[in-house]
């Protein structure tokens, strides 16, 4: 879980096997900051709870949260900070729940 500017992490974790890992939190640590640290808590909290009402289940809800959508679909690209856009997690918002 990241809490710029902290990564914690569950006890007996190799990070350095986990380099998808380690992208999908550099790409919250990014849209963390670019909302100023609050703001991305408000947010992720209030989408989750109305994702929580229309899919009716965590897993779902969790996954289909616009941030982790950003986060989990370029987790595998490790450049794509360097070309990430400003609030490219609102692209994913309105995408229909899976």
């Amino acid at each position: 879980m990241c809490l710029v500017p902290f990564l914690l992490v569950a006890p007996g974790v190799d990070l350095t096997l986990e380099g998808e890992t380690m992208n999908h939190e550099r790409i919250h640590a990014r849209q963390q900051l670019e909302m100023v640290w609050i703001f991305f808590f408000i947010w992720y909290l209030v989408e989750y709870l109305v994702r929580l009402m229309a899919c009716k289940s965590h897993g779902r809800a969790y996954l289909n949260l616009s941030h982790e959508r950003e986060a989990y679909a370029h987790a595998g690209d490790p450049g794509y900070l360097t070309h990430r856009r400003p609030y490219a997690w609102l692209n994913y918002l309105f995408i229909h729940p899976e």
